[in-house]
């Protein structure tokens, strides 16, 4: 006979939540100032026009407009062109 009553487990069914990142807000579409335009992880898109980056590398706008993406060719550090997507509110 056991001593003691069964019980499940506690912590091992735990899960975390999702991080919800990406694009979200589409080319062409207007924003206002604060809104995001995309949650990333590192710069897979950079600041472009009236863009700012925050701490935790998300992309929001300055400024009211319309969002435009860019791919432009940027020169790294050992003199190579690198293609870079930038995100612009004009």
């Amino acid at each position: 006979m056991a001593k003691k009553k069964a019980v499940g487990a506690v912590g091992a069914n735990k899960d975390s939540n999702p991080q919800y990142l990406g694009v979200k807000v589409g080319d062409g579409e207007e924003v206002r100032p604060g809104m995001v335009l995309v949650r990333q992880r590192g710069t897979k898109f950079h600041p472009g026009d009236n863009v700012k980056k925050g701490s935790d590398d998300t992309l929001y706008s300055l400024e009211e407009g319309v969002v435009e993406f860019s791919t432009k060719k940027k020169k790294k550090f050992d003199g190579s062109l690198k293609k870079t997507k930038f995100v612009n509110v004009v």
